[in-house]
């Protein structure tokens, strides 16, 4: 369980880029890397964790930990790489008055740099591995191009169910997909929704529980990820706050590593009753469970099921539709939001020149960028 705090903690402290960006750092990690998992148990993780509500990044972080280290090793996972973005969202909360806006600005526009990089890496290397042949290659443009038209969480689930009914048709009766050969149990599914429902309407209006309400609704109610939670946070608590106050936690949320949806922990601070910190950890884990009841869940049965021989077909047009989601990600917003002019642009080429061949370990891209990027801004 160590080891998988340890590992989840580094990249929770140098993932940026939101959720897109996060599978290509956990697919270059535990993948590539640690060889945690192989490439099919990795891709039906993320296949699942597209189709439910919550922070997918995360989720499938968690699912990684699970698979690691048992249900420990779920919460190390969580917890681990949570933390950093959860004190530079509190720390903002109390401070942000004193911190000057071009710092920010500039540290938030070599990370945005960092981010193409990444996502554009994850692309190409799933790509290759998901996307061997015509039909594969052909779902992943048809998703992204489907994106790109009509952009929406309803788009990605009906090009991911296609996608999966495509590939059955195709491949029934194909070879089964990979697995790690572990027994799984069959519990959990209707515990799982019954903690969903039951918490979301027992919880009391007012105080700190009243919080945990908001916030819970939140994440068991957003599909879509951290961009998506904006507008649903806004409704439920954005009456309470100046729109000023509610943006700037929205912006730094974007330029702080790990998950978007810690903007819940910057919110719960200025919202708390009581002690900033008690409010910021009692919305972040609010927002963060309904996700994470439903991997608890679903992810044993969803295993067992995209194991089967006749829906290895699926499985493979599952796996080409997410990567078609990447790469739609990739163009808007991660490109669309870093490159505005010819310097984006030569520092992203740079960027991904020395991570795909020039090797250049990652803690140096991301300090290179950040660092640029506020030389950039200064100047």
């Amino acid at each position: 369980m160590w080891t998988v705090f340890r590992e989840f903690l580094w990249l929770g402290c140098v993932s940026f880029g939101g959720p897109a960006a996060h599978v290509g750092y956990f697919h270059r990690r535990f993948v590539t890397g640690l060889g945690w998992l192989d490439e099919a148990t990795f891709a039906r993780l993320m296949a699942l964790t597209q189709f439910l509500p919550g922070p997918a990044s995360s989720q499938l972080g968690f699912a990684i930990g699970r698979h690691r280290a048992g249900l420990p090793g779920a919460v190390a996972a969580f917890v681990a790489f949570t933390l950093p973005s959860f004190l530079l969202m509190l720390a903002l909360a109390v401070y942000a008055a004193r911190l000057p806006d071009t710092v920010l600005d500039g540290l938030a526009r070599g990370l945005k740099w960092l981010a193409v990089v990444v996502v554009a890496d994850a692309v190409l290397t799933l790509g290759g591995k998901f996307c061997r042949d015509g039909p594969t290659r052909a779902l992943a443009l048809a998703t992204a191009v489907l994106l790109w038209a009509w952009p929406g969480i309803g788009t990605q689930l009906l090009a991911l169910l296609a996608a999966a009914l495509i590939g059955l048709t195709w491949r029934r009766g194909g070879e089964p997909p990979a697995t790690d050969g572990t027994a799984t149990p069959r519990r959990g599914p209707l515990l799982a929704f019954a903690l969903i429902a039951g918490l979301l309407w027992l919880l009391p209006g007012a105080g700190l529980a009243g919080l945990a309400r908001d916030f819970y609704s939140a994440g068991a109610l957003v599909f879509g990820g951290g961009h998506v939670v904006l507008p649903l946070l806004q409704g439920l608590v954005g009456e309470r706050l100046t729109e000023d106050a509610f943006l700037t936690g929205y912006a730094a949320a974007q330029a702080v590593p790990g998950p978007m949806f810690s903007l819940a922990a910057y919110l719960g601070a200025l919202l708390a009753p009581g002690p900033a910190w008690l409010g910021a950890l009692t919305a972040a884990l609010a927002i963060f469970l309904p996700g994470f009841l439903l991997v608890l869940g679903l992810a044993d049965a969803w295993q067992r099921l995209a194991a089967r021989p006749a829906l290895a077909g699926a499985v493979a047009g599952l796996n080409a539709a997410v990567v078609g989601l990447l790469l739609a990600a990739l163009y808007d917003p991660v490109f669309r939001s870093a490159v505005q002019g010819g310097v984006d642009l030569v520092m992203v080429g740079v960027g991904f020149l020395l991570l795909r061949w020039g090797r250049v370990p990652l803690v140096w891209l991301v300090v290179g960028m950040a660092g640029f990027g506020l030389v950039v801004e200064l100047v």
